[in-house]
């Protein structure tokens, strides 16, 4: 398979097609960021990096940082984390307060914000330095270093993100939080100001293409079964209400982030990462959702 080909023709007819979306402008550092940018990087089992436009630009991962932290914590607690949080699509936005309550303080997905939030909390409850720690995880996962955590960003974040406090209080009112609630946004809000390329977020992500073992840190990170489990979770709730749709033109597991990123698997093949600032209503990246639809479209081969 040239891999290489496939994803520059992919980047020119993205490109050729002009598509709009809006910067997500409620986090006032990322409303900053060059809409026009857009990078493609692939990345299969032996290794090997493809890229093509802005691949090697760091940008804010945002929530496809809840995948490294649910990594983190998924066998650690074991099924005692899933009495605390669901593993069902949302149909909801992914900052929902309704939901909560009424679903009495048990969050849908761990990668709606409410279910990230007792991930988060739970890896405080496990890590003496989580944001250290975590920060060390990905770079092992991706076999460099790497990843940076943007101050202005997470400030920013901080100084806007009173939701995400309303639903951590929500969480602590239904005892479904243990650590202290300043502690946890902390980490929260730095996970989410993460910064890194797409060639080292696909490199992150290649252990879950390779049922839970990793080349670049060379050992098993997850059990297959554990591995096929997230795999399961990204291709159903990995998009916000977006889901069924990116299930439907795509059928790849993945995440998404505000900052315009998507990092997505074929199993037994390949991790990519794809990275465009401008999302459309549903607060993903316009044009790395449509990359990923044509790759699958051209590919000869299909996760279905």
């Amino acid at each position: 398979m040239d891999y290489q080909g496939l994803i520059e023709e992919v980047y020119h007819e993205v490109q050729a097609e002009n598509l709009k979306g809006k910067v997500a402008d409620y986090i006032p550092e990322i409303a900053n960021v060059d809409p026009n940018q857009f990078g493609i990087a692939l990345v299969d089992l032996k290794g090997n990096v493809y890229g093509v436009g802005d691949h090697q630009v760091p940008f804010s991962i945002q929530s496809i940082s809840k995948v490294h932290t649910l990594t983190m914590v998924f066998n650690v607690f074991n099924t005692k984390l899933w009495s605390r949080v669901n593993v069902e699509p949302s149909g909801d936005p992914f900052n929902s307060i309704a939901q909560l309550e009424y679903e009495k303080g048990i969050p849908r997905n761990p990668f709606i914000n409410a279910g990230a939030l007792v991930i988060t909390d739970a890896l405080c409850s496990k890590f003496e330095n989580p944001i250290d720690q975590l920060s060390e995880f990905i770079n092992e996962l991706a076999g460099e270093t790497c990843v940076k955590i943007n101050p202005d960003v997470m400030n920013s974040e901080k100084n806007h993100g009173e939701r995400n406090t309303a639903l951590a209080y929500f969480l602590k009112s239904y005892k479904n939080f243990n650590n202290p609630i300043e502690e946890v946004l902390n980490v929260y809000f730095s996970q989410c100001a993460i910064e890194m390329s797409c060639v080292d977020l696909a490199k992150s992500f290649s252990f879950l293409a390779n049922d839970g073992f990793s080349i670049f840190a060379d050992r098993q990170i997850l059990s297959e079964s554990s591995a096929r489990r997230i795999n399961a979770l990204m291709l159903t709730c990995g998009f916000y209400d977006e889901a069924g749709e990116f299930a439907y033109r795509v059928g790849l597991p993945g995440k998404s982030g505000v900052g315009g990123g998507v990092a997505a698997v074929m199993p037994h093949k390949f991790s990519i990462a794809v990275w465009s600032p401008e999302l459309n209503e549903k607060g993903n990246s316009i044009k790395s959702i449509r990359a990923l639809e044509l790759l699958t479209d051209k590919l000869s081969f299909s996760l279905f």
